[in-house]
């Protein structure tokens, strides 16, 4: 039997069919996750872990806050708790997860930069870690525990409302299970919350009597549970007015303005702080920088007439 001619169309459509074959092959590959790019451990002190196109990535910090623990004044007993924790993870010994919270503005944050400018020569280093990507703690642990570096995962200004799953990923990780426990790493975390979640009025009627004593109840020991396994608690309290003014003539000095310990300066400070409703480190710093800039701006207006 002889065989019949492919009509012409056959080839057009044998090209079109390949073509759309190679359109979806190429839709695909964009669905796959991309190839791990190597970090390059040199390039900062600090790193941000990011995901991009669902792969989780470690990206240097170029330009670090350089921050000096002599610059954060008022929460001396704080510094020292901190410091001492640090310098015992940096030098090899037993140191403890750390959650530092209280009053906003009062120098929780800038007292971890502090601290990883004056140890990154010792081999510190810092890796932030966003709320939202606390799931991803173990694979971060897996990047970096043959490093030889000392490692602080730094989560700022953290809480959790309920059943988020970051929550469940930083009790695993802080547990030290076998699949996230690392010699080289610690995690301090900053926050407004001493257990990192909202507390309800509610949950008091939960407490009971055993004998003497009170016992909380199940949604209030949920709430501990997370919070208790950093061993190290840190407070932080809003400054009185003296301590507040102090603070601001520490900022004036750091920025050079003149004007010293006027009555002049210290009613200004005083009035700032009263708009702003919080007589903090934060607080007093801005109101040092705006009466810098605008004393510098005054003066060199008046050498220009």
């Amino acid at each position: 039997m002889s065989k019949r001619p492919l009509p012409d169309a056959a080839p057009a459509a044998i090209g079109d069919l390949i073509g759309r074959a190679e359109s979806v092959m190429a839709r695909l590959e964009q669905l796959l996750p991309a190839a791990p790019v190597e970090v390059d451990w040199k390039a900062s002190i600090a790193f941000r872990w990011r995901k991009k196109h669902g792969q989780g990535t470690l990206e240097p910090i170029h330009q670090v806050h350089h921050i000096d623990l002599r610059d954060l004044q008022g929460i001396d007993e704080q510094k020292s708790l901190v410091e001492r924790n640090t310098r015992q993870f940096v030098e090899g010994h037993p140191a403890n997860n750390v959650l530092l919270t209280g009053a906003r503005g009062t120098g929780k944050s800038s007292l971890v930069k502090a601290l990883l400018n004056k140890y990154a020569p010792r081999g510190l280093r810092l890796i932030e870690v966003e709320k939202r990507d606390l799931t991803d703690l173990p694979d971060i642990v897996e990047q970096i525990h043959a490093r030889p570096e000392r490692y602080v995962l730094y989560c700022d200004d953290l809480s959790f409302e309920a059943d988020e799953p970051g929550y469940k990923a930083l009790k695993v990780v802080l547990d030290g299970s076998v699949a996230a426990a690392s010699e080289n790493c610690l995690i301090y975390a900053t926050s407004n919350r001493r257990h990192l979640m909202p507390e309800f009025m509610r949950e008091n009627l939960e407490y009971r009597h055993v004998g003497e004593e009170i016992h909380p109840g199940e949604t209030s020991e949920e709430k501990i549970s997370l919070s208790e396994r950093f061993g190290l608690w840190v407070s932080f309290y809003p400054f009185d007015q003296d301590e507040y003014l102090r603070i601001v003539h520490v900022w004036l000095e750091h920025f050079k303005a003149t004007g010293g310990k006027s009555a002049e300066i210290e009613h200004a400070a005083l009035q700032w702080a009263l708009m702003r409703g919080s007589r903090s480190g934060r607080v007093a710093w801005q109101f040092a920088r705006d009466w810098a800039g605008r004393t510098r701006l005054i003066r060199h207006a008046t050498k220009r007439k």
